[in-house]
């Protein structure tokens, strides 16, 4: 292909080659922790696009601070707060400035502020292992800002829904963000089943369901079986924040290949989101029962 090179030109060539290949991918563990995200998180025409600019830089930030805050907020009412047990957290967590409470709906920060504040281990433990092991993959692929886009949608639409159809009920919990995550996945795995391996879409699919079914279970259970002091995880937030994830997550995830402001679904979505949340704002403001 090269007759005129000589053999020294050619291997310094071929060097230089490899140089600039390795230098614009990731280390080569990284690297196939990128191969193995790629199979689960992309439909097959984008995994060789992924690949060529994959690397370690940034890591995935967004997702491993919104998880450590959970935590030490967790940490700083289990254990500087005085619990009698750690599985239903009652003692401080009704009085925390953090947690949306329909009486103080005029406290805005507080339909955002409610995902840091958990009822209990339970509770904690399984929106921390959800987001992590979804939420990692998925800002390796996406990066944090359309990660943290698609959360915080999940956790605004979370709390709004829940003021709009359980509007005397207190709310904690970090739910609606991490099914806005199973949202848009579930959504692309249902569209790109195909090209996904179907097998593997299948286990997918599978999974989220049994995923789901698990913790809206628990959701119940403490919403009926073990309340605690009036203080509850609602399971309506959930339902949100997984519609959320449907239709802002799914158009957000799936235009890898694009830039979202040219997509013009991202456009019908986020128009779709904004009516929606000036509503659920009117309501709160003049019809809600809480007033």
């Amino acid at each position: 292909n090269f007759p005129m090179e000589s053999t020294p030109e050619r291997r310094m060539r071929d060097e230089e080659e490899d140089k600039e290949h390795q230098e614009s991918q990731a280390c080569s563990w990284c690297y196939k922790v990128h191969q193995s995200v790629s199979k689960w998180m992309l439909p097959e025409d984008n995994r060789n696009q992924y690949l060529e600019r994959a690397n370690c830089i940034p890591p995935p930030i967004f997702i491993i601070l919104i998880s450590i805050a959970e935590l030490a907020v967790f940490i700083y009412y289990a254990v500087w707060k005085p619990q009698k047990q750690w599985i239903t957290l009652s003692v401080g967590i009704w009085e925390s400035p953090l947690t949306y409470r329909p009486d103080k709906r005029e406290e805005a920060w507080r339909f955002i502020s409610y995902m840091l504040v958990h009822a209990g281990v339970q509770h904690i433990l399984g929106n921390l292992v959800l987001q992590l092991i979804l939420g990692i993959p998925l800002e390796l692929v996406h990066k944090g800002h359309r990660v943290g886009l698609v959360y915080l949608a999940g956790v605004i639409g979370g709390s709004l829904g829940s003021s709009i159809f359980d509007p005397m009920l207190a709310l904690v919990g970090a739910s609606g963000g991490v099914y806005a995550l199973i949202g848009g996945y579930f959504m692309n795995v249902i569209v790109n089943f195909k090209e996904m391996v179907p097998l593997f879409g299948i286990f997918r699919i599978l999974a989220i369901f049994s995923i789901v079914g698990t913790d809206m279970g628990f959701a119940l259970y403490r919403r009926f079986v073990a309340p605690s002091q009036g203080l509850q995880v609602s399971f309506v937030a959930h339902i949100a924040g997984g519609l959320a994830g449907m239709t802002v997550g799914y158009v957000v995830f799936s235009s890898y290949s694009q830039k979202l402001l040219k997509d013009p679904r991202f456009w019908v979505c986020i128009v779709a989101y904004l009516v929606c949340v000036i509503f659920a704002v009117i309501f709160n403001i003049i019809f809600s029962p809480a007033s």
